[in-house]
């Protein structure tokens, strides 16, 4: 079949076939899927339809038995799928989430008031926490023994926890904006 007549038999009868496959399944979505399988079906089967005198109820059959066959795949579908077992339930991830974000923002809080350590203290804590080594380890490299870095690090966590819960006291949640204040005129 020549593809210019081919174009004209779609052009003459899409629109009588997606009206058919609109009042057959009733989803114009997938009204417009039904077309196209009916006239790639068309298009595989077109010398067939070269000999075809009623060209519109011939393509009505195509359609009507697309329709028929995609109602097959969806129910084989649905019954594999009822055959599957059940999905695991999912964990609620919410209270990781905000454990992370209050970790985040005591991590901040920590970095923003290190530097209000004694300066002993802080290069114990860095050296211990934050670059990993043993209490041995800091001692040879602060050059005092091992019994000084264990009791400068407790004072320094201690410490560090008291102004870290400080900064959070005073510094306001990240994302939000701090209260309006009012003008002179008493507005905002």
């Amino acid at each position: 079949m020549n593809p210019q007549l081919f174009a004209d038999i779609y052009d003459e009868h899409a629109h009588a076939v997606f009206a058919h496959a609109v009042r057959m399944t009733g989803d114009r979505a997938g009204a417009e899927d039904i077309v196209s399988l009916t006239f790639l079906e068309a298009w595989r089967l077109r010398d067939t339809l070269d000999g075809v005198t009623g060209r519109r109820a011939w393509l009505f059959g195509v359609a009507t038995n697309v329709i028929r066959n995609t109602r097959r795949a969806a129910r084989r579908h649905r019954e594999a799928m009822t055959r599957l077992p059940p999905p695991e339930a999912a964990p609620d991830v919410a209270e990781a989430v905000v454990s992370r974000l209050a970790d985040s923002a005591e991590a901040a809080a920590a970095l923003a008031v290190l530097g209000r350590l004694r300066r002993a203290d802080r290069e114990v804590l860095l050296l211990h926490v934050w670059s990993g080594l043993t209490h041995e380890e800091v001692a040879r490299a602060c050059g005092v023994p091992a019994g000084t870095v264990r009791s400068r690090l407790s004072r320094a966590r201690a410490r560090l926890r008291v102004l870290v819960a400080a900064h959070l006291a005073q510094s306001p949640p990240r994302g939000h904006l701090p209260a309006p204040r009012p003008t002179r005129e008493g507005t905002l």
